[in-house]
């Protein structure tokens, strides 16, 4: 598959920056049909040895980082994993927040009755955290800031469905209304910030969402 709608964002010998389109996946799905994916198309398009550093979920566009060595793979995994890197997305939810801003600290925990579907689950969850901030009020919805602590499967858009606020064109887990209100899940990667992982100087990046 070609690039197509691919952007690169910024080029580095040692990684590469992605604003990823929404639907597609990050990474190959198990099924044969579910092969293409942002990882094989950049691979088979120039840039052979990119990996994958961390993901975004299929309906998530925005910024993604991929390496292009070993040590920078380790290196940028690494902040990853140890929470060093900060994260800041944007995203259309339903209806008015009481408050400006909160924080949501809820444990969450993969269904598989309902798969793909994540829950709330205070017994066997894994610890999860969640700031928000809303940017504009417009009518029926709200554009917000959303920065993840932690990085759980679909936490933001169970956190935010939790206090009440489902986030726009969401399939898996808005109303019918919020869901009708969008035509594509409403939440963009649109900030990164992370450390060279060869120089160690400080990097920051911004994506604006598309809608």
């Amino acid at each position: 598959m070609p690039l197509s709608n691919i952007e690169i964002l910024h080029e580095d010998p040692c990684f590469l920056l992605i604003n990823k389109p929404t639907l597609l996946l990050s990474v190959p799905g198990r099924a044969e049909d579910n092969r293409d994916c942002l990882i094989t198309r950049l691979q088979e398009n120039g840039y052979p040895e990119a990996r994958i550093v961390h993901r975004l979920d299929w309906e998530t566009s925005g910024i993604i980082l991929l390496a292009r060595d070993a040590d920078s793979h380790r290196e940028l995994s690494r902040q990853f994993h140890d929470r060093e890197t900060e994260k800041a997305y944007t995203a259309l939810c339903w209806g008015q927040p009481d408050a400006d801003s909160g924080r949501i600290e809820l444990p969450l925990r993969y269904d598989p009755p309902s798969k793909p579907r994540h829950v709330v689950d205070f017994e066997q969850g894994k610890h999860a955290l969640t700031f928000w901030r809303v940017v504009q009020r417009c009518g029926h919805y709200s554009r917000v800031e959303l920065t993840p602590i932690t990085g759980r499967s679909h936490q933001l858009r169970v956190h935010m469905l939790s206090i009440g606020h489902p986030l726009l064109g969401d399939g898996l887990y808005a109303h019918p209304e919020a869901l009708a209100a969008w035509p594509r899940l409403c939440l963009h990667a649109s900030q990164l910030a992370f450390s060279h992982p060869a120089t160690g100087q400080l990097l920051r990046f911004e994506c604006p969402a598309p809608f």
